[in-house]
């Protein structure tokens, strides 16, 4: 069945949002998308009124929209959500992986220390995504996946536009992913799983959050 003239305008729109075309702050104007796409303007208000109540656009009055913002707040509580659902996602995962699945996780892992003993933080990032991924791909539910996706792109969109960082978190990262793989490869009951799963993720936030409080005590002219 082919897309409605809404759904297109919402796939270009979410398209160029995720892989940073449209980046933090920048400004939709309608009349442009509909020059550059061939689309009246009835579907890019809808498919905008769609993105926004997704948290992705944010509709200013008289002025029209915009890709939102994202600060530090928000990287809080995606972080916090992501723990939760990734939690349950490997938990659920664990019960289907084989040993071949946590073999080829540990993979990843190990390519993941060789990027950072090359100081190659980009591919250690694209790495950890793929484990994560890897991972939750194995859980059974689609939703709950989709869902994951979701908040790791926030995730990823907000990384363009507010500060996050914290020293020494990714090797951290790596010794926490192996204990993870032994609760999965010992067959550890699934409460077992989840929580270290979703520790996990609450490391990342409290790390950078210590981090952020260090870089403001020093110079509370920071950002």
């Amino acid at each position: 069945m082919a897309k409605s003239k809404s759904e297109q305008c919402y796939d270009i729109l979410k398209t160029n949002i995720m892989d940073g075309t449209y980046g933090p702050g920048f400004r939709l104007v309608i009349d442009q998308l509909g020059r550059e796409h061939g689309i009246s303007s009835v579907p890019w208000r809808e498919s905008l009124r769609r993105l926004e109540a997704e948290g992705w656009v944010d509709i200013i009055p008289n002025s029209g929209a915009v890709v939102k913002t994202f600060d530090t707040g928000e990287w809080k509580r995606s972080i916090r959500i992501l723990a939760r659902l990734e939690g349950l996602a490997t938990a659920l995962a664990a019960e289907r992986m084989t040993p071949e699945d946590v073999a080829a996780a540990r993979a990843l892992n190990a390519e993941m220390r060789d990027a950072i003993a090359n100081f190659d933080t980009i591919r250690f990032g694209r790495l950890n995504r793929r484990f994560h991924q890897f991972i939750c791909s194995h859980c059974g539910d689609d939703r709950l996946i989709a869902m994951v996706e979701a908040e790791w792109t926030r995730m990823d969109i907000i990384r363009r536009s507010a500060f996050w960082y914290a020293p020494g978190r990714a090797v951290a990262s790596l010794s926490e992913h192996d204990a993870i793989l032994d609760l999965i490869e010992a067959r550890e009951d699934a409460e077992t799983i989840e929580t270290a799963a979703r520790k996990h993720e609450v490391n990342t936030l409290n790390a950078v959050l210590e981090h952020d409080e260090s870089r403001h005590a020093e110079d509370p002219t920071l950002p």
